[in-house]
């Protein structure tokens, strides 16, 4: 007789606060989004705006479209960025710590897009990590993602790396 065996899947308890606090181990090894925020940047409009839906993949841009892998889908969908932007703290304040864009391409008339998952969570993560990854942007979109983090409250541009402020264009 053959045994059905179920297989184990690993999962990710997504909190808020330090995991371990009070534990004493308790929690270790779960993701923390606390300090995450989603970007999204309009290429069309030269807008910047922060919707947390995009953190389960329903923000007003995602909502009531059907994604595909293939960016032919969508010939004439309108592009954005979705730039993970993660704040960490150090003895001056709280600063950009990791800034990482992935494509979003989206029709509303067809109620399609273009978006590649694994792109999206790996972006995350090296937003958490401390990466700095915008080469990829056109400029216009790189000005416009840097006005908007510009404007942020508390000195956050200011105490950033100059390895940000350089790949979106504010250091010559």
């Amino acid at each position: 007789m053959e045994e059905n065996k179920e297989k184990k899947t690993v999962q990710f308890n997504i909190i808020k606060n330090d995991p371990t606090d009070g534990h004493k181990g308790f929690g270790t090894g779960v993701l923390n989004l606390e300090n995450v925020t989603p970007v999204f940047v309009d290429v069309e409009e030269k807008t910047a705006f922060v919707d947390v839906g995009a953190m389960h993949a329903k923000s007003k841009v995602e909502k009531g479209i059907k994604f595909f892998k293939e960016k032919e889908v969508v010939p004439n969908g309108k592009p954005y960025w979705l730039v993970w932007v993660t704040i960490e703290r150090n003895e001056e304040g709280p600063y950009y710590y990791g800034v990482a864009a992935c494509e979003l391409v989206v029709d509303r008339s067809i109620r399609r897009g273009y978006k590649s998952l694994p792109e999206h969570v790996n972006r995350m993560d090296k937003s958490m990590k401390g990466h700095v990854i915008v080469d990829h942007m056109d400029e216009p979109s790189k000005r416009v993602l840097a006005e908007f983090l510009k404007q942020q409250e508390g000195g956050l541009w200011e105490r950033s790396s100059d390895k940000l402020k350089k790949d979106l264009g504010c250091l010559v």
